[in-house]
């Protein structure tokens, strides 16, 4: 069947939020746990929610910690998120000729909503489905299917694209097409590992995928 519906992540993907959420995880470590952590550990936090990454540090504090991430990230989100070359004009492209459009991120809505004002892209897609939306997130098919439902597509007909064994294993558990980005902050070889259905080297690459 012919592809009608991408599906995206947006951090990492979209909108290089990379040093903003590494900043935000070095920030709140060293305010919890000072000089203990480094950029290095913080890299296999890139995808998980926040729950799950901080319940990795310390299961007691959990709440204080994503608080204080969630303020510092807030209050640098401008300075820091832009997004990655090519993918406005992908976007645009892919809404003019007609695709249907999602975000499926493991963000609030509210953080996810800044994003893509900033980026201006908001406008571009028919629905977001945030942490704010669902029960369990990627890799369970959940935010997905829900994001599916909401635009009227099946599964045959759609793509979910990421930079994230979270946005991979999400999708096929979906089952629905997968693509890789190769901008994924944990390199290119982490992605490909994920083995999905494309990998996509810049976001115009998509369009010669989809023909």
């Amino acid at each position: 069947m012919k592809i009608t519906t991408i599906l995206f992540d947006l951090d990492g993907t979209l909108i290089d939020t990379n040093e903003l959420i590494i900043a935000s995880y070095l920030h709140t470590l060293e305010k919890f746990y000072p000089g203990k952590y480094q950029r290095e550990h913080v890299l296999p936090f890139m995808g998980p929610t926040l729950s799950e990454a901080f319940s990795t540090v310390d299961p007691e504090q959990v709440d204080d910690m994503i608080a204080e991430y969630r303020a510092f990230n807030v209050a640098n989100h401008d300075a820091f998120v832009k997004e990655f070359p090519g993918v406005f004009e992908t976007i645009q492209a892919l809404r003019e000729k007609g695709y249907k459009l999602a975000i499926v991120t493991t963000k609030r809505l509210d953080v996810a909503m800044m994003g893509l004002r900033l980026t201006k892209m908001d406008s571009f897609f028919d629905t977001v489905i945030a942490l704010d939306h669902v029960t369990k997130v990627k890799p369970d098919p959940e935010p997905i299917l829900k994001a599916l439902e909401q635009l009227g597509s099946s599964p045959s007909e759609a793509m979910m694209v990421g930079d994230n064994l979270h946005d991979i294993l999400g999708g096929k558990n979906a089952g629905v097409l997968t693509a890789g980005v190769a901008w994924s902050a944990k390199g290119r070889d982490h992605i490909a590992e994920q083995n999905p259905d494309y990998i996509l080297e810049e976001m115009p690459d998509l369009l010669t995928i989809l023909g």
